[in-house]
C-alpha cells in the first residue's frame, strides 16, 4: 500500500539510549506531532489517521542536524517538536533526544526528511 501521508521521527546516533529509552522519546514527539497537527491542519491529520497513520524512524548523527530539518519542515507549515528529556534515567536533563516531523502529504514531508536513513 502506498501511503498519502506519514510522520517521520529523527533520533541521534550519537546518543547510546536504551531501547525502551529511545522508544519512550520516539513516542512523546509522535503524540505531540500528531496532536499539534490535529489543532492545526485537522484535514492532514484525519487523511493521515485514516489511511494508517504510517510513522517512520530515522536517523542523524548529532543534534545539530535537528535545526536545518525542523527550519524546513516549519517552512512547509509541518509541525514538529523536538524533545527534550527530563533527566531522571539515562540522560541530563535538557538533552534534545529526537525531533518529531508531521504527519504531513509524504510528497511534502519527503522534501525534508528522504534522504535521511532509517534507524
Amino acid at each position: 500500500m502506498d501511503f498519502e501521508y506519514k510522520m517521520v521521527i529523527v533520533t541521534r546516533s550519537d546518543l547510546k539510549l536504551s531501547p525502551g529509552k529511545l522508544a519512550a522519546q520516539v513516542a512523546h514527539a509522535a503524540v505531540n506531532c500528531a496532536l499539534s497537527t490535529k489543532q492545526y491542519n485537522t484535514r492532514w491529520f484525519t487523511k493521515w489517521q485514516a489511511e494508517g497513520a504510517k510513522k517512520a524512524v530515522v536517523k542523524v548523527e548529532r543534534l545539530e542536524e535537528f535545526f536545518p530539518l525542523k527550519e524546513k519542515a516549519e517552512k512547509l507549515d509541518i509541525s514538529t517538536s523536538l524533545i527534550e528529556d527530563a533527566g531522571h534515567t539515562e540522560i541530563p536533563a535538557g538533552t534534545k533526544t529526537v525531533l518529531g516531523i508531521g504527519p504531513a502529504p509524504t510528497n511534502i514531508i519527503d522534501q525534508v526528511t528522504g534522504s535521511l536513513s532509517l534507524l
